[in-house]
């Protein structure tokens, strides 16, 4: 059964970096188009980075373009998230997916951006 474990979140000033990970297991991880997305209380689950599998290929949402970069390691069964100049805004549980969502979603990790 597939598996998504998301680590690596935290509290974080304004301005700040945080890298998140996530541990994907029971798919086919290597051609798997994977994903990043947040959800902030209230809020829709939103896709915010993606990943091919074949090529690597990125593509990001403008509202985090510029400031997040999305990478992965085959031989690991691992995805990453680099985030920088953190903004109130990215304040979120952040989960990783198949591009469509379309595994049972993981814990999450919670994102803060606050002074």
């Amino acid at each position: 059964q597939e598996q998504f474990v998301e680590s690596g979140g935290g509290l974080v000033q304004p301005g700040g970096s945080l890298r998140l990970s996530c541990r994907v297991s029971g798919i086919l991880f290597s051609i798997s188009n994977m994903g990043w997305f947040r959800q902030d209380s209230g809020e829709q689950r939103e896709l915010i980075a993606s990943i091919t599998g074949d090529s690597g290929r990125v593509d990001y949402a403008d509202s985090v373009k510029g400031r997040f970069t999305v990478s992965r390691d085959n031989t690991k069964n691992m995805m990453y998230l680099e985030m920088t100049s953190l903004k109130p805004d990215d304040t979120a549980v952040y989960y990783c997916n198949s591009i469509r969502g379309t595994f049972s979603w993981g814990q999450g990790t919670q994102v803060t951006v606050s002074s």
